[in-house]
């Protein structure tokens, strides 16, 4: 059996990712009491058309479900289940603009606790879950379209235990990613920018990639972060971590940190059988 548990702050994304999973073949769960998960555990574990559950988390639930939430979800009573825990995130004036467009009701909310209090709170509250996620993901420059994409990509399509690595290029200037477990600065690269012949395209373009393969400091780099974490991945898996995220970055994250990503996805599915990229500024994910 598969468990996927689904929590974050509210307006961040849950019930979109919810609907992914249970279009992906998942039977899904909305805020499912954290008291119920070891009676949902039993009752599945030998039905084989519930292989695959998913269930979200959420500020519903009464408060002091989440001071053991960590020995609920791992000591559920069976041997025989893969366990995701997936946080979903957003900066706290995104999550206001969001609800403010939707007019929706934040469930923390009331006539004491205006609407920004009741976001503080619930991160507070949601603390627990956030501190033993699997995969974090952070959607404040998220579209609904790239987070069900990342969704589908990341968590419907991961079939076995296996760690999925992502390779994600950005650009510092549009803020670095909050839910990377490794980022690394190449903005001392050669840059295309200053080409005029290569400005328009990007590091996915044949013109950009034969610039920067023949800089010798590109490739020192892609070997370098290369040998970095092929050094340490191991000990991820060890430990039994299930998700990495390696955010690469340039100044605009058009042309040096996506042809890296790119290189370095390309090495890595040689030898790991879950590898996948994503170009944040370019609202691209493979």
């Amino acid at each position: 059996m598969r468990l996927v548990v689904i929590s974050g702050r509210s307006g961040s994304g849950k019930s979109s990712a919810l609907h992914v999973l249970e279009d992906q073949g998942f039977y899904c769960i909305d805020n499912l009491p954290v008291a119920l998960l070891p009676a949902l555990v039993q009752q599945t574990e030998n039905e084989e058309k519930l292989s695959r559950v998913a269930v979200s988390i959420d500020a519903r639930n009464l408060p002091h479900a989440f001071d053991n939430i960590h020995d609920v979800l791992h000591q559920l009573p069976s041997a025989e289940y893969q366990l995701d825990v997936v946080y979903l995130d957003a900066g706290a004036e995104v999550l206001l603009q969001r609800f403010s467009a939707t007019r929706r009701k934040h469930p923390l909310t009331s006539p004491d606790v205006s609407l920004a209090e009741a976001i503080e709170q619930e991160k507070q509250l949601l603390e627990p879950v956030a501190n033993m996620a699997d995969l974090t993901l952070d959607t404040t420059n998220m579209s609904v379209h790239e987070l069900r994409s990342l969704i589908k990509l990341r968590v419907a399509a991961k079939t076995s235990s296996d760690i999925a690595i992502l390779f994600e290029s950005f650009g510092f200037k549009h803020g670095i990613p909050i839910d990377a477990d490794y980022v690394f600065d190449v903005r001392n690269l050669p840059n295309p920018y200053w080409d005029p012949a290569l400005r328009q395209y990007t590091g996915q373009d044949e013109a950009v990639i034969r610039f920067l393969a023949g800089e010798p400091q590109v490739s020192n780099m892609q070997e370098d972060i290369g040998h970095f974490m092929r050094r340490w991945l191991p000990a991820f898996i060890a430990a039994n971590r299930s998700y990495m995220t390696i955010a690469i970055g340039c100044t605009g994250g058009q042309h040096r940190s996506v042809y890296l990503a790119e290189q370095l996805a390309a090495e890595f599915r040689q030898q790991y059988a879950n590898v996948q990229i994503r170009h944040r500024e370019l609202g691209e994910t493979d």
